[in-house]
Order: C-alpha cells, then structure tokens, then sequence
C-alpha cells in the first residue's frame, strides 16, 4: 500500500483522479493491516508531512496517518516511541533542523492522535526535559508559540516542581529576546499573537503552580535592569505585566525599592524598560505598574532615579499619544511624570515643541474618544503652565491652540499639583547630565540659574540692555584688578561674545556703587602715587577713565568733571523734597540723590486695604540706598498655606497706566495724625504739606513697582496683580534748579535739609494721606495753584526693559525680563519742551504717539526676552499683554532711557575726542584672550557630555548623586535649573566670578 500511495503523489495524473486513489487508500485503513504495513505507511506519511514538495503532499500524507492511527493505534504508539521523538527533537528530520517549527506541528498533531492512550504519560517526562531544553536554547517567537500551543493542549508535559521554576524563568528570559523585524501590518498582527499565546502559557502555570511566580519576577526585574550594553531586553515582556495579580504591586514595589542588593543603575535601567512597555499595544495595566514603581521611588526618596528616567523618556512617553491604541496609558505616564516633576519646568519644556501639532491632531482625527482625551489633555497643559509661569514665549501658541477648551479651575489646579509631587525636593536636584546651553540665535547669551538667581539675573541682563552704561564699562582699562567693575566687565563681555551661559553675581548694582565710592575717596585722600602705584590705586584710576583711548586722569574728580561714579552718572537723578507747615507757613527744603523710584498704588486704584509702609515711596536718601533691589519681595521661597493665598482679582485691560503711578508718587501729601511734622519754627507736632520734584533727571530712569503689599489683620503678605499699562514713551516733569517747590503768601522760612526731621528717613516708608477733607485731590489742587508760577520741563524717556514677576506672592515665583535693542532706541531724538505746571500728571503724553511707538516695533529684533539661560526675540506687543495673557506675570522693574533733547548735552555713550561713541568699543585684549578660552572650554564641554550621553544611553549608570543636603526646595520655585530650564551646581567650573 505504501508503495502505490508514493507512486500516486509523485506521479503526474490529474489532482482528481489522484484524490479519489488516495480515498480508496483511506477506506482500506478499515480492513486489517499487518504491523509492517502500518509500520511503512506511518514512515511514508511522516516524511510526505514534513519534507512533502507541496500541499497536496503534506495534505495525503496528513489525512492517511490519520486514518491509519485512528484504526490501528496501537501500531502508531510503537511507531511514535520515545527514541522517535527524542530524535526528532534533538536531530530533526532529514533536511530539517529540530528548531524548525515543522517538527512541533507534526510532535503536536502526532499527540492529539495518541490523546487517549498511554503513551503520552509515558512520553511526558521525556517532553518535560526537552521543551526545558528548547526553551533555554532562546528559539524565536514562532517556535515558542508552536510550542505553548502544545503544552497547552497537554499540561501533563509542563515541568514540574524545580524543574517547573526554571522553565518559568527561562521563557522569560527567552521573552527577553523576542525580536519583530516586521514590516508589514500581517506580520506584526502574527507577531504579536505569537507573544501573546506564550503569554497566556505563563499566566496559566502561574495558577496551577503559584509557586513559580515570584522567581519569574524576579526574572523579570533581573532582565529589564541588565547594565549590559550589549542586550536589550525585548518589549515583548509588556505582554507578562497584565498577567500580574494587581494585589502584589505594594509588596513587589516596596521589596524592590528597599533592597539594598538593586544599585541605581539597575533600578533606573529597569524603569526606563518599564516607560519602553507603554509601546506594547495589548498590554494592560502597564501604567498601574509604572506609576506604582514612581510612587516607591520617590517614597524612598530616590529623587536621582526619578529626576534621570523623566528627563530621558518624558519625550518619549509623550510620542505615545500619538498612536491610538496605546494612548489613554501613555497619558496616564505621562501626567504622573510631568505633575510629579516640580522643582524645574525642563521635563516640561522637553514636550513643549510638540503640543500644538498633537493637539491640531487630536482636532481632526476624528476619533470617538479624541475629544474626551483631549479634555483631559488640555487640564494637564493648563497645570504645567500655571506651576511654571513665567514662559510667554513659550506658551503663547498653546494658549491660542486650546482656547476654545475649558479650563480648570484655580483650586482644582492646586489640589493636583498638590496630591502629585514628590515627598521631598533636594537643592541637589539636578539633571543626570548637565545641559549645557549655548548662544541662542538672537546672539545674545543667557545666564544660567544656580537656584532662586533668577531675579538677580533678570536684573543683571537689563542692565546688559543699558547700552550706555554697558559701553561706558566695556571702555574701561582695568587690567590686572580683581574688583567688581572688573568683573561686571568680563560678564558684559561674555554676556555678547561667548558661546554659553554664564552665571551671575549677587547685588551687582549696590556693590558697584559702594565700590566706586569708596575707591573714589580713597583716591582723593591718599597722597599722589609713586610711578609704581598700588593696584588700588590703578583700579580707582581706571574705574574713573571713560574712554580706552583717553589718557589715565590722576584724579577721578577731573576725570568726571563732578566728581560722579558711573552709576551716579548713568543712574542717579536728584529728589527735591518740601515740607511747609500748615500752621506757621514756614518752608523746609532739601535736595537726595535717587537711582531708582519705588511706585506704590494708589488705594483706589489696587484695592487694598489702603497704603502701607510699602505703598508710597522714593529712593533711598543716601548713595548706597538708591539701588535697585529686591529685597524680601524677590525671596522664592516655598509658598505657605494660607498666606498669600487671597489675591486680587487681576484685571485684564490695565486701568492704570506706569505715568499714573509716578503721578501719585509725585502728587503732595499731607502729614497729620500719626505722621505729623515736627516744626522747628512752632517747636511742635504740626499739619504739614510735603511736595516732591525731580530736579535732575536721571539717563535711566528705574521705576520699581510696590506690588508686594503687607496685610496687617491676616499678617500675610499679598501681590497685587493690577495690571499696569506700560507706555513705550513717557515724559517726566521736570523742575528746574532754583525755583522753590512750594510758594507761601507769608514769609518762608527756609531750614536746611540736616535740620529737617525727614533727612534721616528713608523715603520709601512716607504715606500717601486717603482721600478725605484734606486728601489727596484737595492738596493736589492746593499744590498745583501754588507752583502755578513754577516752570517745569518734560524729560522725553523711552523704554529700555522691563523685569517680570510670575507668581502668586512674594514668597514664591520667577523672574524674567524683556529688554530693547539699544540700537532700536539710538535715533530717537525728542525736542525741548517746556510748560507751565497745571498738573502733574505724566499721562499727558499723547496716546497716538505711544501706540505709534508702540507700532513702530515692527521688527522682530527690537526686543529680546531673558529667562535665565533661554533668551529669544520678541516684540513690544507681547510686553504689553502679559499680564493679560497670563495674570500671574506682571511688570515689577522697568528701565526708560532718556531721549536725546536737541540742543542739550548727554552723558551716553563714551566719548572720544569729543565724539560720542556709537557702537561698541572694541574688546581689550585680555577680555578677548578670556572669551577665547572660555569658547575653547565650551568645545570641551560639548564633546565630553556627548559621550557621556552615549555611555548613559548604553549603561544608564546615574550620573548624579545627591549630596545628603536636607535643604528643600519649594515645589514652585525657580529650582537649579531655573527658568531656562538648564544649569545647576554642575557649572561651576566654569563660573566666571
């Protein structure tokens, strides 16, 4: 029968005539058949199965075995004996190998043939030992397939016990090495079913032998955490996590994350594996324990891990959304990672770019369940920008992209962020690898934020922008010194040639100020030097020298002609203060040096309750006073529980304007009550009126604005986020020297300032008196007709910058600044004005002029946005809006320049020969040789962290380690990254101070 059966199927007769033949031969498997016959027919059918040239062959030999072992089964269970097995499996079968899927096909359909007799118990513990040894040998997902398909269907061959175990971890260490060359859907689809069968083979020894599920757990993590750079465990491994009891996440997390064995390499490698799972499209609960291993590293306080993996996957995670059927498990990720990441908004930053395409997506795809994922998409985003304000720039076109969404609320935001962070912070926080941010494309560089710098660095930068004062300190010759005018000029220049960001230094104004002063004075009393001179003395000579060109002056008096420092010349105005007693008439008058004017608001117009001792002030009566500062308002701390908590509303469409502001500065006052004035003349407490002019207007006018206020029943501090136009042109009024203040219709008395009793004080804890019998319009009114005879002129001043506060009070918050191109405000020339003091208002400059100014910022380089290391172009328009884009941002610090008067000398800009210098002055030599080295050192850097990076990317080993500081830092706070979202202690090499 054999012999007819291989002579039909090679032969060339029609398929219709060789069907019904091999009918006939299956027919008479009914009748009695001697064993050698079986015994030929079951080796002839093996072979047609296995090597058969083509369907029709595999298919005979298929239906005659069967038909044969049906009848005569005995005979098949001798002819499928364990040596025919074994060898199979070990051997193959003629040209194929045993690893070919082939042989597990016929050993399967061999078995289903002998389902009910007792040769598969006999062969069962041979089938135990060799689908071990198939598994250990790694065969590929097709064969793994084949072969839980067959242990499936027959469980008697599963391992047992030890053995069991083994066999357990061993598939999931072949799990590991699943790999998916697929290009096409089918093959993907086939793929992944086959993972998902051997899956399902896990799942089912997991219950009927719980024992085994712990050690290939084990497996598991042992697998993922491999530090090997040459393996990378498979993502097929996702397809085990949703076989995982969700009762023993808190024992597995809590055991893994308290092993003191797991090095933080291997724990950082396993959860970067873990993040890589969210990419298995069929995996459920992949997020659950994600997030729950998240959650044991940070209760454990392994920030290092957490701050590693986000910045390497948080872009990743993000790409996720994209794909549909991954998607409501990436966001779930990915919300975690970035809400938990609070102490820097660079995770934040890292996905920024791709929100609006995403977002312009999820509009138009169509989807079912698009819209609602979106919603939940747009909270998340309204969350990141209300925790890291302080990015118009950055967050302009997500604002436009997800307008017409709803936001939530500022309580429900709260609420989030707060059930989201972290444990603790660490001012260790940093990323694991520093990145190093370089010159942008405006050519201007940042300056990196070592930790709550910000503002000290915003201010820094305006005073960059300051393109007189800049070039009147890149003129200087101080080679050699080591003092601070020094350094502010080896920053200057790094700031406009270098490569990279730098950092700051702390109180620069103040401290160069007081320097100055000090060195002046020694110059003055000290004997004239010897031709080897002191380096002291070489310093005051050079500190005092305007131009490079000029010879060295012996005295800084000659050099300036009165005796002024720089920051007196570029900075310093002169307050005239009267104070005339209501009751005697008598006139007190006295003129203060000011670098700067602190603005409070009026009560009506910030709706407080009504000025405090930050409300209303001038600058500092002395030298060392008058600059700009910060103090207790620029603190970033951590923001307390209800403190700060009861803002103002911010208005959207500002409805006062800064003029407004400097008028109320400037508008008189009445002392009386608490407040009154001691008058020398009635030698007693008295009512009294005190009027303020500016008599010498400064080249840069600092306006400082009093937002920080101080709540005397609730003993907080509070913000108020009135929002105040800015004008890009304004005049200040202007009195001109040895007309008096106040007129009296009785003889005045006039005392010197060192016997008034306000020559002490600083000007900046004076009240504004409320609007009541004698209020603010009345004396106002009063005022105006006594200096009705009083020339004044209007100063013109522009815009140079303006430095922004974000935040919700002083205790928290960041600082960035927006600043013009000075060469932008260069060819602004105004005329001299004059006019009579009807008023003192600023606000008479017309409105069609400042829009027009407003406009004339057409060019995308007139102003550049400075956020620590990040700095960008932007336009006037944007400074304009901000706090009606984003309330929390408001203008805390501005600078005008003074517009050149025709006819009128100026103190900008160096001079040379009597030319004003226009441009830059050129770079001294060691400043040059600095730039050049630090450029140098840039190149190094960069070529250093690139291949740290590619070690990280093979062996993730943590590159940073905390230093055991128990300094925390607030959740809302710049943190070291800063606002520029780059930088921490790691740049210290290369600081420049």
């Amino acid at each position: 029968m054999d012999k007819i059966l291989e002579a039909l199927v090679s032969s060339s007769h029609p398929l219709t005539v060789k069907r019904a033949i091999v009918k006939k031969v299956m027919e008479a498997a009914e009748k009695e058949v001697t064993e050698e016959q079986c015994q030929a027919l079951y080796h002839l059918t093996t072979r047609l199965i296995l090597l058969g040239e083509d369907a029709f062959q595999r298919q005979v030999g298929l239906q005659v075995q069967e038909a044969y072992a049906r009848y005569h089964r005995d005979e098949f269970a001798r002819f499928f004996s364990k040596e025919y097995v074994l060898g199979l499996l070990q051997q193959g079968y003629g040209s194929l190998d045993h690893r070919d899927p082939a042989i597990l096909d016929f050993l399967h359909g061999s078995l289903r043939l002998l389902i009910s007799c007792p040769a598969v118990l006999e062969l069962a513990p041979l089938l135990q030992t060799e689908v071990l040894r198939i598994i250990c040998e790694r065969p590929e997902p097709a064969t793994c397939a084949k072969l839980a398909t067959i242990l499936m269907d027959f469980p008697q061959c599963v391992p047992r016990e030890k053995a069991g175990v083994l066999f357990c971890q061993q598939l999931v260490r072949t799990f590991a090495y699943f790999n998916c060359p697929a290009t096409e859907e089918w093959e993907l689809r086939e793929y992944v079913t086959q993972v998902t069968r051997v899956s399902v083979l896990l799942q089912g020894i997991w219950k009927a032998e719980p024992a085994t599920l712990l050690p290939s757990l084990q497996e598991v993590f042992a697998v993922i955490s491999s530090t090997d750079p040459s393996f990378e465990p498979s993502i097929a491994l996702a397809s085990l996590v949703q076989h995982i009891p969700l009762q023993m996440i808190t024992v597995l997390i809590k055991s893994l994350t308290t092993d003191q064995n797991v090095k933080d390499a291997s724990m950082t490698q396993a959860l970067c594996r873990m993040i890589d799972w969210l990419s298995w499209p069929l995996a459920n609960h992949v997020d659950t324990w994600v997030i729950a291993l998240l959650k044991g590293l940070a209760a454990v306080q392994k920030f290092t891990i957490l701050i590693d993996v986000t910045l390497l996957k948080i872009e990743q995670v993000f790409n996720r959304l994209w794909y549909p059927i991954v998607r409501q498990g990436a966001l779930v990720v990915l919300s975690h990672m970035l809400l938990s990441f609070q102490h820097s908004p660079e995770a934040f930053h890292l996905v920024v770019p791709h929100i609006v395409p995403l977002v312009k997506s999820l509009k138009n795809d169509g989807l079912p369940n698009s819209k609602t994922f979106l919603l939940q998409f747009a909270d998340l985003i309204h969350c990141m920008m209300y925790q890291y304000s302080g990015f118009p720039d950055l967050y302009d076109s997500i604002l436009e992209s997800i307008k017409e969404l709803p936001k939530p609320n500022e309580e429900k935001i709260k609420f989030v962020l707060n059930q989201s962070a972290w444990t603790s912070q660490s001012n260790s926080f940093a990323s694991g690898l520093l990145k190093i941010t370089g010159k942008s494309e405006t050519g201007k560089t940042g300056l990196v934020n070592l930790g709550n710098t910000c503002y000290m660095n915003s201010i820094i930068q305006i005073l960059f922008m300051a393109t007189d004062f800049r070039r009147h300190v890149m003129s200087l010759h101080l080679n050699g010194s080591n003092t601070l005018m020094k350094k502010l000029q080896l920053l200057f220049a790094f700031l406009a040639h270098t490569q990279v960001c730098l950092s700051s230094v702390n109180n620069i104004l103040l401290l160069l100020h007081e320097e100055e002063k000090t060195l002046s004075a020694f110059q003055v009393t000290s004997p004239k030097p010897e031709p080897a001179t002191t380096s002291a003395e070489t310093l005051n000579n050079a500190v005092s020298q305007p131009v490079a060109d000029m010879p060295s002056p012996p005295d800084p008096v000659a050099a300036n002609g009165d005796g002024r420092t720089l920051v007196e010349r570029m900075f310093g105005g002169r307050l005239s203060t009267a104070i005339r007693c209501l009751q005697c008439h008598s006139l007190s008058e006295k003129e203060e040096p000011f670098t700067d004017l602190s603005l409070a608001f009026c009560p009506s117009m910030s709706k407080c309750h009504g000025p405090t001792d930050e409300h209303k002030s001038s600058s500092s009566v002395g030298p060392c006073q008058g600059a700009v500062n910060g103090g207790s308002e620029s603190s970033e701390g951590s923001v307390k529980e209800g403190a700060g908590t009861r803002m103002e509303k911010p208005v959207v469409e500002p409805t006062l304007s800064v003029p407004d502001l400097v008028d109320y500065f400037l508008a008189p006052e009445i002392l009386e009550n608490e407040n009154c004035y001691f008058c020398e003349r009635c030698a007693s407490l008295q009512r009294a009126e005190k009027v303020m002019r500016v008599v010498a207007a400064p080249e840069y006018l600092i306006l400082t604005l009093l937002r920080f206020s101080y709540d005397a029943t609730c003993h907080v501090r509070r913000k108020i986020l009135d929002n105040v136009g800015i004008p890009p042109q304004m005049s200040l009024p202007l009195r001109q020297h040895g007309i008096s203040v106040l007129s009296s219709s009785s003889t005045a008395v006039t005392s010197s300032s060192t016997d008034s009793p306000e020559s002490g004080e600083n000007l900046a804890k004076k009240l504004k008196p409320s609007q009541k019998e004698d209020g603010m319009t009345g004396n106002r009114t009063n005022s105006e007709s006594n200096d009705s005879d009083s020339e004044m002129l209007s100063v013109p001043y522009v815009l140079s910058s303006v430095v922004v506060h974000s935040g919700m009070s002083s205790e928290s918050g960041h600082y960035y600044s927006y600043g013009r191109n000075g060469s932008s405000t260069d060819d602004y020339v105004a005329h001299p004005s004059s006019k009579t003091l009807e008023s003192s208002s600023l606000s008479e400059s017309s409105t069609a002029s400042q829009e027009e100014m407003g406009c004339a910022d057409h060019k995308s380089t007139d102003w550049f946005l400075f956020n620590d290391s990040r700095v960008t172009f932007t336009n006037f328009e944007s400074l304009r809006n901000i706090t009606g884009r984003f309330p929390k941002d408001t203008a805390y610090v501005l600078i005008y320049r003074k517009q050149e008067v025709s006819g009128q000398p100026s103190n900008s800009g160096p001079v040379v020969n009597g030319s004003r210098l226009s441009g830059e002055p050129p770079l001294q030599k060691e400043l040059m040789d600095a730039i050049t080295k630090d450029n140098k050192l840039f190149l190094q850097e960069q070529e250093l962290n690139a291949r740290a990076r590619a070690l990280q990317a093979t062996s993730a080993s943590c590159s940073f380690r905390p230093n055991g500081s128990d300094d925390n830092e607030p959740p809302g706070s710049c943190g070291p990254s800063g606002g520029g979202g780059g930088g921490g202690f790691n740049t210290i090499s290369r600081l420049v101070f």
